[in-house]
């Protein structure tokens, strides 16, 4: 790497079909700013893997022999040296109850296995930024599919911290809106906005945006709306 060059995104895939992993591994391995640091058949190797390397990325299949995608999520997110580890489920089924799973274990987002290259190799970024689902796309149809079917409502311990303009910003996140356009709803600077959203995610101890989402939904601070 050249002096001054920005540090690769370190790149995790867990998945069971070999030639799946090889093919991630080809596309990631040739874009710039990207680097593969391990492949993992199954859910423990790919936790193992990912407290040897720390990667900022795992790309993490659902369904594995050993240990499901969901379980190593849940261990990943479980484990405090691994709190700047990314999860995103790679998925052929779309928006499907593993993914709701998923995500209330920590993970970040998913992707559908078929995704385009560079809708993968912008996810990639995007959710290593963590400041995003995924892409704004995404997410609002993730909600769409994810408040259609409200789990059991629970309160994020922290919760009754959050300020007013923190519970705003939440809420509006939690509509898929980005800084941007909460910024422009709310009359503030993106900044602004950015930094309430990460305030209210280290009272919640969100991990990313996406538990953020979760959390928003599941404590009652977002509703669901009629379809």
């Amino acid at each position: 790497m050249s002096e001054g060059a920005e540090t690769p995104i370190r790149v995790l895939i867990v998945d069971d079909q070999a030639l799946m992993r090889a093919g991630f591994r080809a596309l990631l391995d040739a874009e710039d700013g990207i680097e593969v640091v391990g492949e993992a058949a199954n859910g423990r190797e790919g936790l193992e893997l990912a407290r040897l390397h720390t990667p900022d990325i795992a790309l993490v299949d659902v369904q594995m022999p050993v240990m499901t995608g969901i379980e190593a999520t849940r261990a990943i997110a479980g484990d405090p040296l691994l709190g700047g580890v990314h999860v995103v489920i790679l998925t052929n089924y779309g928006l499907d109850e593993y993914v709701f799973d998923a995500l209330r274990a920590g993970a970040a987002g998913f992707l559908l296995k078929d995704t385009e290259p560079a809708e993968l190799l912008q996810a990639v970024r995007v959710a290593a930024r963590g400041d995003a689902l995924l892409s704004p796309a995404i997410t609002r149809r993730l909600i769409g599919e994810f408040v259609a079917r409200p789990p059991d409502r629970t309160t994020a311990p922290g919760f009754e911290t959050l300020t007013r303009r923190e519970r705003e910003v939440s809420a509006l996140a939690a509509r898929g809106l980005t800084n941007e356009e909460i910024a422009a709803h709310m009359v503030i600077s993106p900044f602004t906005a950015k930094t309430h959203i990460s305030r209210a995610m280290i009272k919640l101890g969100a991990r990313d945006r996406a538990q953020l989402v979760v959390f928003a939904y599941e404590s009652g601070l977002v509703t669901p709306r009629e379809r």
